[in-house]
């Protein structure tokens, strides 16, 4: 048994563990955080959520203010995307679960079809691949276009037939930040009477904005006709802390199938209207004074300053030779690939990072080439420059490098491995290969990943899901 600890001492060490983190404020990790620039944000939802973490959502009778503050979000989300008199909607713990709750609903509210299916275009967001896998309903990929990465609406309309629950669209997708046409898809899937689900949890807290500053933004929200379901993420561009995300239904009946009820126990009977039962209340209040605090006109100034970022960076990018913008996107985010055979892309990011900045680098799917995906947010106003030049900097050196040149015999024996005969000797074979330290405990990873990405590029898809899990798990053992 260990004594406790004073708690000077265990925040300092707390502070010590996050010395090693990317950085969350600044502009300078450009995926995973949002970061509006503002001071006073932080504070002002720390202490929210302080005043309301020990109140339990799981029974609004219970926790009233809860209520009360979950109908004031979701009424503030409905009011920007679209939403009508009759628009409901729950605020869940992040974009995962409010699309995991899109198809759940979708599927349980057709409890007729056997073996129910969607129709998503291929660069959907990998969770609904996860509602897939958790509830058994079959994923119909349909390609995109070659060029512009936007769903392609006839594809996507001949791809439904009578299993299909539920059709999906995004505004943007994640990796290319292009909007797909929301209005042909959802038409095809109301004339079918199947439900069409927008995914804006990365853009819908600030698509609405850049339109009123003049970007072209399609039309995508609720009140486009046949959009059933919207999910928007308010720890995104609504610079809430994490994790926050609103799910909305265009009536209270398409909501219906979502809610769990179960009374077949002796203690209270169970009522939930997300995935979670025990939900804290803590960021649902910080959410709620966030949105309060910054409100319309605080929204759009952070749009205002995004959107002149994005630009700058856009243009800049486009003058760096051996790098190109992929698609034509409307947004904040950019997806960024090599011009040229000399520049590889994995080394950029590797570059980039000794110059303090994370880019997030994305795997060749498709027509889509191995790229470093970008998101812009408030907070890269006003040092554009600067990473402009460390980006130009960081090409430079990857092509003085060269391109990453794997031994073809380990290309040959990733080739080799099997995903559902993986051994664990082999597995840590790849990692010793790969300059990983350790596989039994926690995993040390080198300081550069461009032959780690290398590798997992020449792995097919299923293979790379499987040794990414057995890597998840060998970092998450205790030691």
């Amino acid at each position: 048994m260990t004594a406790g600890l004073p708690a000077d001492q265990v925040l300092d060490e707390l502070r010590g563990l996050r010395d090693g983190d990317l950085p969350t404020h600044g502009g300078r990790t450009l995926a995973y955080v949002y970061d509006s620039g503002l001071s006073g944000v932080d504070s002002l939802a720390a202490a929210a959520h302080a005043l309301a973490s020990s109140a339990n959502a799981l029974d609004p009778t219970a926790f009233p203010s809860l209520l009360r503050m979950e109908n004031d979000v979701v009424a503030t989300a409905a009011a920007l995307l679209g939403g009508g008199p009759d628009t409901v909607g729950s605020v869940t713990s992040g974009g995962t679960e409010s699309c995991l709750l899109a198809v759940q609903a979708a599927r349980d509210a057709r409890a007729d079809v056997d073996r129910p299916r969607m129709v998503l275009a291929t660069t959907a967001h990998a969770a609904f691949h996860k509602a897939a896998h958790y509830f058994g309903v079959e994923a119909v990929g349909v390609p995109v276009d070659p060029v512009t990465f936007r769903a392609d609406p006839d594809a996507m309309a001949a791809a439904i037939d009578d299993r299909t629950v539920l059709v999906v669209v995004s505004a943007p997708s994640y990796a290319h930040g292009v909007v797909d046409p929301v209005a042909p898809v959802a038409a095809a899937a109301a004339e079918r009477g199947v439900r069409c689900h927008v995914d804006a949890c990365i853009g819908g807290w600030v698509l609405p904005h850049l339109r009123h500053l003049g970007v072209p933004v399609p039309d995508f929200d609720l009140s486009v006709p046949g959009v059933t379901s919207l999910s928007v993420d308010l720890h995104k561009y609504a610079y809430c802390p994490k994790g926050t995300s609103v799910l909305l239904h265009a009536s209270a009946g398409l909501r219906h199938a979502q809610y769990f009820a179960s009374a077949r126990w002796p203690g209270y009977t169970m009522l939930n209207s997300t995935l979670q039962s025990t939900r804290s209340g803590g960021p649902l209040a910080a959410a709620w004074a966030v949105l309060r605090h910054l409100g319309d006109a605080g929204y759009a100034r952070l749009a205002a300053l995004t959107l002149g970022a994005v630009r700058a960076l856009r243009s800049g990018i486009e003058e760096v030779e051996g790098l190109r913008i992929l698609g034509d996107p409307v947004s904040t985010l950019l997806a960024v690939a090599a011009d040229g055979d000399d520049v590889d892309v994995f080394t950029v990011a590797d570059e980039m990072t000794e110059r303090r900045w994370y880019v997030q680098p994305q795997f060749a799917f498709e027509s889509s080439p191995a790229n470093l995906h970008l998101t812009v947010t408030a907070a890269n106003h006003g040092s554009e420059a600067e990473l402009l030049a460390d980006l130009a900097g960081a090409v430079a050196a990857a092509r003085r490098a060269g391109p990453v040149r794997l031994a073809p015999e380990l290309v040959s024996a990733i080739g080799a491995l099997d995903p559902d005969s993986l051994t664990h000797e082999q597995f840590a074979g790849l990692l010793a290969a790969a300059g990983f330290d350790g596989v039994d405990g926690a995993v040390a990873a080198p300081k550069r990943m461009a032959e780690v990405n290398a590798m997992l590029a020449v792995a097919a898809p299923a293979l790379r899901e499987r040794l990414l899990v057995e890597f998840l798990s060998a970092m998450y053992t205790p030691t």
